[in-house]
């Protein structure tokens, strides 16, 4: 069951991009379009551009491009039909459900529907119940002594249970709730030796909502304030169709704004910890709540950073058992830093200890990353022991092994070798050793193991380049010029599209995405439409979509006063066309021919004299047809081409 095509092609009718947009970073006018510093990664110079006229933005820093749909999938790490919805909401557009045909898919998205309204009913139940004689005296107490203040209680949903049976379950059933659908949720539990009799899961105890990442309550988290030795002192909500603890962070919703901005998330381990490093004004950090951090969670992370930073309570023998984190968040791609408190302290203990400035300092300062935060952890224990100086190093390589790229990798083993005073050879071999059993498991990825001087000459982006057709560039200028200009006329009869296509009519593209869009043009010819840029915004492919906003949005704006005032005139690609068409046409070919002979090379190099006679003047006509086009380019020859 999902969202009717009605709804979806309503909000896309509806929504502005800068409207959009500016619920999020502000907007300043410069030229034809509206800029912004960008709310995806850190940059003092704006370089986040939105163009009205075109219903698009691009961050020429970090890349990040699309149409008000996707400017709200990638801020709010949401999916199409939440951000429809999301969108929906906020034009007041009525949400149709397009009925699935499959009974099965009705009933389960019906009872998920019907866990998230019992669950958010909950929530407003134990908010109000702060209100309460009892909540007053003993829930917003607590929360009171913890130092949190109202703004903090309400912007995370806090509330309270009373200390009753089923005051929660006597308000549901008046409401109209189900008790099959309240034990699904995990609100109430049936009572073990009287059937059919049940009571609430939480109660007397002060309550931590958990949030999804568009901020419904899917669970909660609640500790007693009672000291009762029989009773445990946090209880959660059990896993059910809309909550797996897995895959959630308590906090992401609140958080995930200043993740990004920050680029940096801190991970702690509790509620409170959360609470009150928000306090102390800061609010990219989300919690574990308790729980082993899973890949899911870590996928979560990198939704929205890159870097994370664990905080660790002063607690060493705490902090080595949870060193298996660390591995987890490198073997996920993450840049992984750890900030350890002083003994006895946690982020909530010390946090409420210091002012917002000290703790926000001693978080800068005592920051390390994981090299010199294990070599640290175990320095102590290895000094003068050479053996345990030997499972030191082992413990970091194991780290180092971790981290998916290679590059990075062969840094931090530079660096730790240098740290820990031995032959960066030796600390190599043990690394590649490492690597081979990593790649000797089933399910581990296969990566040729390579000495550091082996890894460091070429960066990603020659890698990226090796991959990459080498007709790649040709291919995208000619798509930019079908896009931006293919409905203009190159003469009285002819439109810049039947010209270039008629002239690369017998070519098939390298590039994918390329082809891709070469087709959808096509297609839109063979129906009668003449697309410009928004036809191809409509796509769902998000790759092809981004292709499009590169190659349509503007990085610099030539002045109005150059012309107006100066009387200082520019050329531009538009002015002439059939120019600019003609020459795009020829370099693809002279292109495809670059490519074409170096494939005809690769094969007179084994060729044997038979075929050597079939390939030399295949070699011949390329290169003179190649040399014909680059003349006509006005290319330099080299003598060696």
């Amino acid at each position: 069951m999902g969202l009717s095509n009605q709804t979806t092609e309503k909000v896309k009718d509806r929504v502005d991009i800068e409207e959009v947009v500016n619920d999020y970073v502000s907007l300043k006018k410069k030229g034809q379009n509206l800029w912004a510093c960008c709310p995806f990664h850190q940059e003092k110079t704006p370089s986040f551009s939105v163009s009205p006229s075109k219903q698009i933005y691009k961050c020429f820093g970090c890349g990040k491009a699309g149409d008000p749909i996707q400017f709200i999938m990638d801020i709010e790490g949401i999916g199409f039909t939440e951000a429809i919805r999301h969108l929906a909401k906020k034009y007041g557009i009525e949400i149709e459900e397009e009925q699935s045909q499959d009974p099965a898919d009705i009933q389960a998205y019906n009872e998920r529907e019907s866990l998230f309204i019992a669950v958010n009913f909950a929530r407003e139940f134990f908010q109000q119940n702060l209100k309460t004689d009892e909540g007053q005296s003993i829930g917003l107490s607590y929360f009171k002594e913890r130092g949190f203040d109202l703004a903090t209680i309400e912007k995370f949903d806090l509330g309270y249970a009373l200390n009753s049976w089923d005051q929660l379950l006597l308000e549901a059933r008046k409401s109209g709730f189900e008790v099959d659908n309240l034990l699904k949720a995990g609100l109430i539990l049936e009572r073990e030796n009287s059937p059919g009799h049940y009571y609430d899961r939480f109660r007397g105890r002060v309550i931590f909502p958990v949030h999804n990442l568009s901020g419904k309550a899917i669970a909660f988290g609640a500790r007693i304030l009672t000291q009762d030795k029989k009773q445990p002192k946090y209880i959660n909500s059990p896993e059910t169709a809309i909550y797996h603890k897995s895959d959630v962070l308590y906090g992401i919703y609140q958080a995930k704004q200043a993740i990004r901005q920050e680029g940096n998330c801190y991970l702690v381990e509790g509620y409170t910890d959360v609470l009150s490093m928000h306090m102390a004004g800061i609010e990219n950090v989300v919690a574990s709540s308790g729980t082993s951090l899973t890949e899911s969670q870590i996928k979560l992370i990198k939704r929205f950073s890159d870097q994370v930073t664990v905080l660790y309570d002063g607690d060493e023998a705490g902090i080595k058992a949870s060193l298996r984190g660390i591995d987890m968040l490198l073997e996920g791609g993450l840049n992984v830093k750890a900030v350890v408190f002083p003994s006895g302290e946690d982020p909530d203990s010390f946090a409420r200890k210091s002012g917002k400035r000290e703790f926000q300092d001693f978080l800068k300062a005592g920051q390390k990353d994981f090299i010199h935060f294990k070599i640290d952890l175990f320095a102590g224990e290895a000094a003068g022991d050479p053996i345990k100086k030997a499972e030191a190093i082992r413990q970091v390589v194991l780290s180092i092994a971790k981290i998916p790229d290679p590059i990075v990798r062969s840094v931090y083993a530079k660096e730790s070798a240098r740290l820990l005073a031995m032959e960066e050879e030796i600390l190599l071999t043990e690394l590649n050793r490492q690597l081979l059993k990593q790649q000797s498991k089933p399910a581990a990825r296969t990566e040729e193991v390579l000495p550091l001087e082996e890894t460091l000459p070429t960066s990603p982006e020659e890698e990226k380049d090796k991959l990459q057709p080498k007709t790649i560039r040709e291919e995208r200028e000619l798509i930019r010029i079908l896009i931006n200009y293919g409905f203009e006329k190159v003469s009285d009869e002819m439109h810049v599209c039947e010209y270039l296509l008629e002239e690369i009519k017998e070519l098939q593209f390298d590039t994918p995405v390329f082809q891709k869009l070469l087709l959808h043009y096509k297609k839109a010819l063979l129906q009668g439409i003449l697309p410009k840029y928004d036809y191809f915004l409509n796509t769902q492919d998000a790759g092809v979509k981004k292709e499009v906003i590169d190659m349509i949005a503007q990085n610099r704006e030539i002045s109005l006063n150059w012309e107006i005032k100066h009387q200082i005139f520019t050329r531009k690609e538009s002015d002439d066309l059939s120019e600019t068409s003609y020459r795009i046409s020829l370099k693809l070919k002279s292109a495809y021919l670059k490519k074409m002979r170096l494939e005809v090379q690769e094969k007179i190099k084994d060729a044997t004299e038979t075929e050597l006679n079939e390939l030399l003047p295949v070699y011949m006509e390329i290169t003179q047809l190649k040399t014909k086009i680059d003349r006509e380019l006005g290319n330099v020859i080299p003598s060696r081409n």
